[in-house]
């Protein structure tokens, strides 16, 4: 069984560092970040990580949307890991969404992300990947990217009018 990790919460000094690119992919170190990383995602509800959130200042994200209690209405997709990932463009139209992080809990905030983007990264075999996200998806990436800069969601916001508790959230979903 592979081992769940703390996730760092607000307030701890490693969610604002810039993280550093990846430089060992294949060594065991990385490999069992990586293994680890997945497990407390689906652990925790997450559509989304970054090895900040578990203390680990390095270029390293998954994007794994799926229905869960946490977002019951996601879209589902596998697992993907993304390793020193860049975005490379993305729309001009910027969507408001509410948005909920692992090292945030009990809030929700409205913010705006791009509708699409265009990514490149690297898998946890070191193959180069080229992507375009869309809606949810591209939101799970542009949240868990601001964590490799030192970035929560509530750096996003417009007006902290814009702030719910997780329950209201939960609440006006499962109502819609």
């Amino acid at each position: 069984m592979v081992e769940v990790l703390q996730i760092s919460q607000l307030g701890n000094p490693v969610l604002r560092q810039i993280a550093q690119p990846v430089e060992h992919l294949h060594s065991l170190e990385m490999q069992t970040l990586i293994d680890r990383l997945l497990a407390t995602l689906v652990q925790s509800n997450g559509v989304g990580i970054a090895a900040p959130q578990v203390a680990a200042s390095v270029q390293l994200l998954i994007v794994a949307s799926r229905p869960n209690p946490r977002y019951p209405t996601a879209p589902q997709m596998e697992p993907t890991v993304m390793v020193n990932p860049r975005l490379l463009s993305h729309s001009e139209e910027q969507i408001k969404d509410w948005e909920g992080c692992l090292s945030i809990p009990g809030i929700r905030g409205l913010v705006p992300r791009y509708r699409e983007i265009e990514v490149e990264y690297f898998d946890r075999h070191g193959n180069p990947h080229r992507q375009i996200f869309t809606n949810f998806p591209a939101r799970i990436f542009q949240h868990e990217a601001d964590h490799l800069i030192g970035k929560v969601f509530l750096d996003r916001l417009e007006s902290v009018q814009d702030l719910i508790t997780d329950q209201e959230y939960l609440t006006r979903i499962l109502h819609l």
